[in-house]
């Protein structure tokens, strides 16, 4: 096998004197093996030979063939694709109604996934490959994932969550000739092993208790029973919904957002002895050593800064649910880190796009770039022999129901 390629490699090389010379050489090459194959695949079809007279009244016989132009990463070739009288049969290498090769799709659905547009992937496959490919081709290939995306994100999950996360990232979208913020609305669950998953993201506009309720719906339709804590920033109607659906839940609100919304009203001179004394706060060790320590913060800036201490007040129960939890938990629950760094990674992918035509297009590009993400989740979270062993201590029905079925 290894002689029969070196002498097919001499025979080509005696024939080529330019790098265009080696590429028309393979194209050919390309092509001659696909009509083999076709041959191939039609004899298999109709169960003889060409020219066999096992052939003769059989029913079905061949009938000439059709052309067709194929792209590929070797570039354009004419093919020609046998055809039977019945009109059954259906190439299985390139489907009878593909004009590119699999393999050049693959190629245009990777570098839509690293957030080239259209126009850059149909400039790029020009350049490289010598292949005319409209956007609109690009955008019909990458179409093809649309039943994917269906379909996972109606995939069934798993009944408990120990913990999951809440947040949203923003983008431009097109609607009726205008550019409109939209929303990416993402869930990550931890699972039983301490891994990561996003469980689903939604596209809307508006975010409210109904939204959210729709979300948690749908959560459960797939099968989640339970959830022990949902980490969320300050996501508008999510507590109602989500005490709705799972009234169990326990809702842990983003200490690091709340420190950021609070230091929207705080000068720069007045920052870091506020810093301070709100560090005694969310950093105490019992939940009587943070409630004394804020009355003390409220003594110190409930004149000066007055939306600070209700803000704190009116989210107090959410904002310290943590402190029942020993640190292992409290370190991975305090804050929607997590969530918040595959947000990140989406956005090194979606900040070359300044809007996006349509939901299906952002749906398509943050599918992708999620699966490429979630390769890289095979550890656990960290310390969560610890945390699970203290999961069941805390909930011990609960978790003992899962592990019964």
């Amino acid at each position: 096998m290894q002689n029969e390629r070196q002498k097919l490699v001499k025979e080509l090389a005696k024939e080529c004197t330019t790098v265009d010379d080696v590429h028309e050489k393979i194209r050919d090459l390309f092509k001659d093996t696909l009509q083999e194959i076709f041959e191939a695949e039609m004899e298999e079809h109709l169960g003889y030979q060409k020219h066999d007279n096992a052939g003769d009244n059989s029913g079905n016989s061949r009938n000439g063939y059709s052309k067709k132009t194929i792209k590929s990463r070797f570039g354009e070739s004419e093919i020609s694709i046998p055809r039977d009288r019945n009109g059954e049969f259906e190439p299985r290498i390139i489907k009878k109604y593909a004009t590119t090769s699999n393999q050049l799709e693959e190629q245009i659905v990777a570098m839509y996934a690293k957030g080239m547009s259209t126009r850059d992937i149909e400039d790029h496959i020009k350049d490289i490959y010598g292949v005319d490919i409209s956007a609109n081709t690009v955008s019909k290939i990458t179409d093809k994932i649309i039943p994917l995306i269906t379909e996972w994100q109606s995939r069934p999950l798993e009944r408990v969550y120990p913990i999951v996360y809440l947040d949203a990232i923003h983008f431009k979208v097109r609607k009726d000739n205008r550019i409109i913020n939209k929303a990416a609305y993402s869930v990550l669950g931890i699972t039983m092993d301490g891994l990561k998953d996003i469980l689903g993201i939604w596209i809307g506009e508006n975010e409210s208790a109904s939204f959210w309720l729709g979300v948690c719906n749908d959560l459960k339709n797939r099968g989640v029973e339970d959830i022990l804590i949902a980490c969320k920033d300050g996501l508008s109607g999510f507590s109602e919904a989500v005490s709705s659906v799972f009234p169990q839940t326990e809702i842990q609100l983003c200490i690091i957002h709340q420190i950021r919304n609070s230091l929207k009203y705080v000068s720069y001179k007045e920052q870091r002895a506020l810093m301070a004394d709100l560090k005694k706060v969310y950093q105490a060790l019992t939940l009587e050593e943070a409630e004394a320590a804020f009355e003390a913060f409220k003594e110190r800036w409930g004149q000066k800064h007055p939306i600070i201490i209700r803000s704190w007040e009116k989210n107090w129960m959410e904002l310290t649910a943590y402190f029942k939890y020993p640190y292992e938990i409290r370190r991975i629950i305090y804050t929607t880190n997590a969530i918040e760094g595959y947000h990140r990674q989406l956005r090194k992918v979606t900040k070359t796009k300044t809007a996006y035509p349509t939901d299906e297009s952002l749906k398509k590009i943050i599918y992708l770039a999620t699966m490429e993400i979630s390769k890289k989740w095979n550890m656990p979270q960290r310390d969560w022999k610890k945390c699970i062993s203290q999961f069941h201590i805390y909930f011990n029905e609960r978790l003992n129901a899962e592990l019964a079925l």
